[in-house]
């Protein structure tokens, strides 16, 4: 998913002066936030997944009690129903199960490349750093401090930006609904 990136990114690095050099590593960490918030997006959608997985399962575990006690009262017409609507939920549960183990799949490969591109991010910064080490520690463990510290900020205001976005666009659909309720008189 990031593959190209970080391979333009490496490429720079090793070729750069510099000044290039950082402008690439707050390009990188950029890219490494909103990468970031991609990850936690496929959570989202594989939760949502699972939800919609579990419920459909639950429906489907319905219609069987349904057809079995219609068949112990010997409810022909209503066995028969239950059984195209019994098949129907199979195919449906069988459907969103495929369906979130390729979301919890593609989840996987991208923490996977987020974790990756993290750690190429910390070497980068070890190797390009502005002076020593602090505490006069490992310049990696120093750059990754420094990193984290970064990026944290960032993934919490970022965070806090989508809440209030999302906020907003929750407050104007039930100023909308209320508006529509009131023309409509109820």
């Amino acid at each position: 998913m990031f593959e190209q990136l970080r391979a333009s990114l490496r490429n720079l690095l090793d070729n750069a002066s510099p000044a290039d050099r950082r402008a690439a590593l707050t390009d990188l960490k950029q890219a490494l936030v909103h990468a970031r918030m991609g990850v936690d997006d496929l959570r989202t959608g594989v939760a949502k997944a699972r939800e919609r997985t579990a419920a459909a399962q639950e429906e489907l575990e319905t219609i069987r009690r349904r057809k079995r006690l219609a068949e112990q009262i010997g409810d022909a017409e209503t066995v028969a129903v239950a059984d195209r609507f019994e098949k129907l939920q199979a195919e449906r549960v069988d459907v969103l199960t495929r369906k979130q183990d390729a979301q919890e799949r593609e989840l996987a490969l991208a923490e996977h490349e987020v974790a990756e591109m993290s750690a190429d991010f910390r070497r980068a910064v070890a190797g390009v750093g502005s002076g020593g080490p602090v505490g006069g520690g490992d310049p990696e463990r120093a750059a990754a401090a420094e990193v984290d510290a970064l990026l944290g900020d960032d993934d919490a205001s970022d965070r806090e930006r989508r809440a209030a976005t999302r906020a907003q666009r929750d407050a104007d659909a039930d100023a909308r609904l209320a508006e529509l309720k009131r023309r409509m008189g109820k």
